[in-house]
C-alpha cells in the first residue's frame, strides 16, 4: 500500500484544520468509547467501552449484518459455527465474561434451525480488571460465521481502551443488557415460565410452558459441556391444555455419557421476554 503524505501545513492553518475536523467527528469517536468497525463479508464487529466505575467494567461486542445474513448465538442449534473469541493479550484485564442476548430460530435449510442473530446485536461484556487503578485495553480476536445460504467464516481482531468516566455508547450497552434473558427457576410466577420438566421413557425430555398469550414462544436446550449436541426442542401440535408442550430427544450427547442428574440449561423466548432455567435432568 502506497500512503500519500502530505505537505505539512502552516501551524495556524494546521490548528485550524484540527479544529474543523474536531467539530465534525461523531461524539462517540471523539470520547473513544468505541473502536473503528471491522470489516468482513457481509459484516462488521467492533468494541463499546462503557463507562469506567465500580469494580466491574461494563463493554460489548457490536455485530452489524448485510440484510438476509445471520450470525450465530452461544449455541448454533442443529447447525452452524458458534464464534469464538480470545481477550488473552489484553491488558490489565484478569476475566472477561460474554453475555448473550436471546436469539432468534432460523430455518437451516435441511430440516432443522440454526440459533443466530440477524441484522444487528450487541453482546455485553462484564470486564474485570486486574487493577483498579491501572488503565484497561481490551484487545479481542473474534472468529465467527457470517451465513445466508452459504456460510462464510470471519476473523476480526479490535482493542479499545476504558477511559471515560461517562461514556456516549451506556445507553446503548444497557439496552444490550435488557435483551439477556434474565434467571429463573421451574415455577417461578413469571408472565412467561416453565411449569415443568419431565422424562418420557428413557430418551424423551417434555417441558410445559406456560405463556399469557398466543405469542410465539421458542426454547432452546444446551447441555454441560460444549461438545453435548442436543436438538431444538419442538412444540407439540395437541399439547395439555392451557400450555405449552415442548419435546427433544436426548441425541448428542457425547458417547457413554449417563444423562441422570446432567446439568441443562434452557432458554425460553418469548416476544420480548426470555429466561434462562438451569435444572437437573432428573
Amino acid at each position: 500500500m502506497i500512503i500519500m503524505v502530505p505537505r505539512t501545513p502552516s501551524r495556524p492553518a494546521a490548528l485550524f484544520v484540527l479544529a474543523a475536523i474536531t467539530t465534525l467527528l461523531p461524539i462517540d469517536v471523539q470520547a473513544q468509547d468505541a473502536s473503528a468497525w471491522q470489516k468482513a463479508s457481509h459484516a462488521a464487529v467492533r468494541l463499546l467501552a462503557g463507562s469506567r466505575s465500580g469494580p466491574v467494567l461494563l463493554g460489548g461486542i457490536a455485530v452489524q449484518l448485510d440484510p438476509g445474513w445471520k450470525t450465530y448465538w452461544r449455541t448454533s442449534g442443529d447447525s452452524g459455527v458458534p464464534p469464538r473469541f480470545d481477550f488473552s493479550k489484553s491488558d490489565n484485564v484478569e476475566a472477561v465474561t460474554v453475555l448473550w442476548p436471546a436469539p432468534a430460530k432460523f430455518d437451516d435449510g435441511a430440516g432443522g434451525f440454526s440459533l443466530g442473530y440477524h441484522d444487528q446485536v450487541v453482546l455485553p461484556l462484564r470486564i474485570v480488571p486486574k487493577s483498579n487503578d491501572k488503565p484497561v485495553t481490551l484487545r479481542a480476536n473474534i472468529n465467527y460465521a457470517v451465513c445466508e445460504k452459504i456460510c462464510i467464516p470471519v476473523e476480526a481482531s479490535t482493542e479499545l481502551t476504558f477511559a471515560s468516566v461517562a461514556s456516549t455508547e451506556d445507553s446503548v450497552l444497557f439496552a444490550a443488557l435488557d435483551t439477556v434473558p434474565k434467571p429463573a427457576s421451574v415455577g417461578d410466577p413469571n408472565p412467561l415460565t416453565i411449569r415443568d420438566v419431565k422424562r418420557d421413557g428413557k430418551s424423551t425430555v417434555l417441558v410445559d410452558v406456560l405463556s399469557p398469550d398466543a405469542r410465539t414462544v421458542n426454547l432452546f436446550v444446551e447441555g454441560p459441556t460444549p461438545d453435548w449436541g442436543l436438538p431444538v426442542p419442538k412444540l407439540v401440535e395437541h399439547g395439555p391444555a392451557g400450555v405449552k408442550r415442548f419435546t427433544f430427544q436426548l441425541d448428542g450427547i457425547p458417547p457413554g455419557t449417563n444423562p441422570e442428574g446432567a446439568a441443562l440449561k434452557l432458554t425460553l423466548v418469548g416476544g420480548d421476554r426470555s429466561y434462562e432455567f438451569n435444572i437437573n435432568l432428573e
